[in-house]
């Protein structure tokens, strides 16, 4: 007669701890902020968020940032939950932050139902990161073929080709669809494109973000206390965050 095997040990309800898989191994073994970080003093900060981000700007570009002109963009989606996605700053000024995208789009559609977003910008070679979010509108469609048509054959061309976040069959389609929106751009360089829309987020709150080595980050965050309309004119109150 065969013996039956004992039961299982009662469980302790601690889960035992699996090895670090392969993946795990090369995420830590990653470097942050390897480089010489600059200092930033909050007390020398000007009284606007505009003029900071400006600057900040200017010294990414100098410190050899890729693509520092490149935002996340998040916004609410049809559910009510969050969505997000890296867009192109078009321009910061006294207005608020620019960026366009088809108003027919899934974020132009987003936008349209429920008009505020968030920015996010992120600079490894400085370990800098800015946070912006407020309302959203749109721009004159005027303003926004200016805008499009001040930028290069490829974007007009992007812009004409349309069906932004539609369901695409095949990219037989989509290679078809360029070709004719580039030859379009080229023979065409003030061609309209009805959807293409420009829009400019006016704060409500920006915050500035120093990577120190020894993680006491430096946080600003600036909060609009009084509406003016544009943010150069609007007053903010200035406070630190604990990192």
């Amino acid at each position: 007669m065969t013996t039956p095997p004992p039961p299982p040990a009662a469980s302790s309800g601690a889960r035992p701890t699996p090895p670090p898989s392969t993946f795990q191994k090369l995420l830590r073994a990653q470097r942050v902020w390897d480089v010489e970080l600059p200092g930033f003093d909050p007390a020398s900060a000007p009284a606007a968020p505009l003029p900071l981000f400006h600057a900040w700007f200017a010294e990414a570009v100098a410190a050899g940032q890729a693509e520092p002109h490149t935002m996340g963009l998040a916004t609410v989606a049809e559910d009510g939950g969050p969505d997000v996605r890296t867009v192109m700053l078009h321009d910061a000024d006294g207005h608020g932050w620019h960026f366009a995208s088809h108003a027919t789009s899934r974020k132009g559609r987003q936008l349209a139902a429920r008009p505020e977003a968030a920015l996010h910008f992120y600079w490894a070679a400085q370990a800098r990161q800015i946070r912006i979010r407020g309302r959203v509108v749109t721009a004159p469609h005027t303003e926004s073929l200016a805008d499009l048509h001040a930028r290069s054959t490829g974007a007009l061309a992007a812009a004409l080709v349309g069906h932004q976040s539609e369901v695409l069959h095949s990219t037989p389609e989509l290679a078809a669809a360029s070709e004719t929106a580039w030859e379009r751009a080229q023979a065409e360089p003030d061609a309209d494109a009805p959807t293409w829309t420009l829009y400019v987020l006016d704060p409500l709150e920006a915050e500035f973000f120093q990577g120190d080595a020894r993680r006491r980050h430096v946080r600003l965050r600036y909060r609009k206390t009084e509406q003016a309309g544009a943010a150069s004119g609007a007053r903010w109150t200035k406070e630190l965050l604990w990192p």
